[in-house]
């Protein structure tokens, strides 16, 4: 099973792809996906691009996407918030199925800590995935995080989704 996670963001999207086999995960792909535009319409078309590159070049079984849980700058939200319609759509017209969790649930479940912070969370990574770096920094490493949650959730609630779609 191929699990793509996303964290989203208006000007630089982190993915992480790995791929599970039994109960072994494996680490297969991770970047960031820019957007440069100074037009923030613009930049939604710049991330619909990007985003069907990726899913055309991976034949994904599950994408996991990080909620928009809090953020002090309502401005900022707001851009998160279309970009993460944007790879929504496109997620769902693809027929793939979707799991969502907060940044919250996501270092908790790869942690242990829902405060982790980020070089925390990077190092949980890399020793789950057996990897020495991961490319893409901290939107990379938030984006297989969110995959390897969704791995783990796999079971009961894809079958639920699976029946929406």
């Amino acid at each position: 099973m191929k699990i793509l996670g996303i964290d989203p963001g208006s000007t630089r999207v982190g993915y992480g792809l790995i791929k599970k086999e039994k109960n072994e995960l494996k680490f297969l792909d991770s970047g960031i996906l820019k957007i440069s535009s100074k037009d923030k319409n613009q930049r939604l078309v710049e991330l619909e691009e990007s985003f069907l590159e990726l899913l055309k070049k991976e034949r994904l079984d599950l994408a996991v996407l990080e909620k928009l849980y809090f953020m002090r700058n309502l401005k900022t939200a707001l851009e998160v918030a279309q970009s993460r319609g944007v790879l929504t759509l496109l997620i769902v017209k693809h027929k793939i199925p979707l799991l969502e969790f907060t940044p919250l649930e996501i270092k908790q479940n790869v942690s242990g800590y829902g405060a982790a912070d980020k070089k925390s969370v990077a190092k949980a990574v890399m020793k789950i995935l057996n990897i020495k770096k991961i490319h893409g920094g901290d939107d990379a490493a938030d984006a297989l995080a969110a995959a390897i949650v969704g791995s783990n959730h796999t079971k009961g609630r894809l079958n639920e989704i699976l029946k929406l779609i």
